[in-house]
């Protein structure tokens, strides 16, 4: 299977033995980030940092003045951290050591947007704004996106092949977001719904127009999650969602969400693949369960996969058959199924069991591989990896 590893530019920049040593994995490609939101990292091999603090959502390149000029929101280039043209400065380098590049774009996660444009934000049933997560409802929020993503993914110039979409669908509550203090109620993924729910004026009068009376709805949300705040709830799936909200209601709110993130997801990758050069790869991170919210977004399967080239799925922790099987009865010989395993011990990551947990991922479907991440793994977990690869290439 093709292996692609997660890369950050600044891996690559002033380490002029990265690419050699990332090619040395036994992988054919990289995806390397062009668009990425505020993140701490670690650069355990780097010989002139150790950690780069990403402080706000950037493009890691100079966004074009003419294709920005006058409109609202805009991408906000990097600072210290990417300076200049650091995504191609990177690309180069990754192929200059024989690795094909993809550029990774994060979509909608962005602290910077909603700090700066609030009314852009997420608003849930008790009023509080999600500052890191961009209503895609709101038609200058869907137009900055797609307008993102043709930008980001594309990099004339550089060589890059192909792209991965990130955040290309709904954000909701959960987000690693500075000191986090989330965690002390468990919320499964039907509470988590109900805490993405958006209830700005774009969304208020879209579920309306399915039948939903919004202040109706927030009431219901709010009913719904009492008990939730005292004793916490595990509670996941659709029926789940369906046993909180009531099923007629539940349905009424997917209806509207579902409808705004096939139409971005569709809007994103036909912008992408307007400017791109002929055979560019268009991948969305991914979710089978519709109504998930995240980096990997929810998406229905059958509809994604006539859309998109393919998907990468979080096929960590043994999730491998949960995130697969739903694609595999609606994927074409060109469709590309890739498997994202964590190879960082420390976040929770097994390289050790690699091997295994990639021929399991072969075998319900998965064509591709994808490994996060090459700049913030320990050196052991890199001879993990090449141990894995190599033992797969055999």
């Amino acid at each position: 299977m093709r292996t692609s590893v997660f890369v950050y530019p600044w891996d690559v920049l002033g380490d002029p033995e990265a690419p050699a040593r990332i090619a040395d994995l036994g992988v054919e490609q990289v995806t390397l980030a062009a668009a990425y939101h505020s993140t701490r990292a670690l650069t355990p091999r780097h010989p002139r940092h150790r950690v780069v603090t990403a402080e706000y959502a950037a493009v890691l390149y100079p966004p074009d003045p003419a294709r920005w000029a006058g409109r609202t929101p805009r991408p906000h280039p990097a600072g210290p951290w990417a300076p200049g043209d650091a995504y191609g400065e990177a690309a180069a380098a990754l192929a200059g050591a024989g690795l094909d590049v993809h550029s990774w774009v994060v979509l909608a996660h962005n602290s910077r947007l909603g700090a700066e444009h609030p009314g852009t934000s997420v608003v849930n049933a008790y009023g509080d704004r999600y500052p890191w997560a961009p209503c895609i409802a709101r038609p200058e929020v869907a137009a900055y996106l797609t307008g993102l993503a043709a930008e980001a993914a594309v990099r004339p110039g550089t060589g890059t092949s192909g792209t991965e979409l990130e955040s290309c669908g709904w954000y909701g509550l959960a987000h690693l977001h500075a000191h986090d203090k989330t965690s002390g109620i468990a919320l499964g993924d039907a509470a988590q719904y109900l805490m993405s729910l958006c209830f700005c004026a774009v969304c208020r009068e879209g579920y309306g127009a399915v039948g939903a009376d919004p202040d109706a709805l927030a009431a219901t949300v709010r009913r719904a999650l009492e008990p939730v705040w005292a004793t916490g709830s595990q509670e996941s799936g659709w029926p789940a969602v369906g046993k909180l909200l009531g099923a007629d209601l539940a349905a009424r709110t997917a209806e509207w969400r579902h409808g705004v993130a096939r139409r971005l997801q569709e809007a994103a990758v036909a912008a992408v693949r307007a400017e791109a050069p002929p055979g560019f790869q268009v991948l969305l991170h991914a979710d089978p369960a519709p109504y998930r919210v995240g980096a990997n977004a929810g998406v229905d399967p059958a509809h994604i996969l006539g859309v998109a080239d393919g998907v990468v799925l979080p096929c960590g922790g043994g999730a491998a058959e949960a995130m697969l099987t739903p694609f595999a009865g609606h994927r074409t010989p060109a469709s590309v199924l890739a498997a994202n395993f964590p190879i960082v011990t420390g976040m929770g990551g097994a390289p050790a069991t690699l091997a295994a947990d990639a021929a399991r991922a072969a075998r319900l479907g998965a064509t591709e591989l994808r490994l996060y991440h090459a700049g913030l793994a320990s050196g052991p977990d890199l001879a993990a990896v090449r141990a894995a690869l190599s033992q797969l290439d055999g």
